[in-house]
């Protein structure tokens, strides 16, 4: 199943999640560890993947929004209380701006940095800098906007993990299992309605 339905993904929408999801935590791995290392070989290297995994995910997410557009979305499940489905749908909104707005802020970094380093994707094409001002200022600016950025969406996306972990242990329904298969979340859902546990 390749489109969503009403009771879960489809295959499409959970491969967008998980690899964006994955590329995702590897950059904030790697954002905190190339500004650590002291080889300016080495660092160099880091910051041209950083920035080209960070078009990846621009790139992808965009691909994302508009199969988000095409396709509905799965409906909550009855055990979310009103106050849940408000956190989950915030939630939501924030890591999908966070998805444009943290490569965005990154590509004005080395936008408005007076070094003008190139940034050459994975060793393939070279990105054109954005018309910004350039200044130690506007760098600073832009720095400070892409940092508070990425920690923000990576304390949501933690908060993210523990409530899908918390539906699928504590409440018990299929909130995890419809990213993880198309057909994964309605046998969870027929096995709870054999057992009288189901939401």
């Amino acid at each position: 199943m390749l489109r969503n339905s009403r009771e879960s993904f489809g295959l499409v929408s959970i491969l967008f999640h998980w690899i964006i999801g994955l590329i995702f935590i590897g950059q904030i791995v790697l954002g905190y560890l190339m500004v650590r290392v002291s080889d300016f070989t080495l660092q160099f290297s880091l910051y041209q993947w950083h920035k080209s995994f960070g078009f990846l995910i621009l790139g992808l997410s965009a691909f994302r929004l508009l199969w988000k557009v095409a396709n509905p979305r799965p409906r909550d499940p009855q055990s979310m209380s009103p106050v849940e489905r408000v956190a989950a749908h915030g939630a939501h909104t924030i890591l999908y701006l966070s998805l444009f707005l943290v490569p965005l802020t990154g590509w004005a970094v080395a936008s408005s940095s007076p070094l003008q380093i190139p940034t050459f994707m994975f060793n393939l094409v070279v990105i054109p800098q954005l018309p910004i001002t350039i200044s130690d200022a506007a760098e600073a600016f832009w720095t400070a906007s892409h940092a508070w950025l990425a920690y923000l969406s990576a304390f949501v996306a933690v908060a993210h993990i523990l409530a899908a972990l918390h539906h699928h242990f504590w409440q018990r329904d299929a909130i995890l299992m419809r990213m993880l298969s198309p057909t994964a979340a309605k046998s969870r859902q027929e096995a709870f309605k054999l057992t009288g546990k189901s939401s």
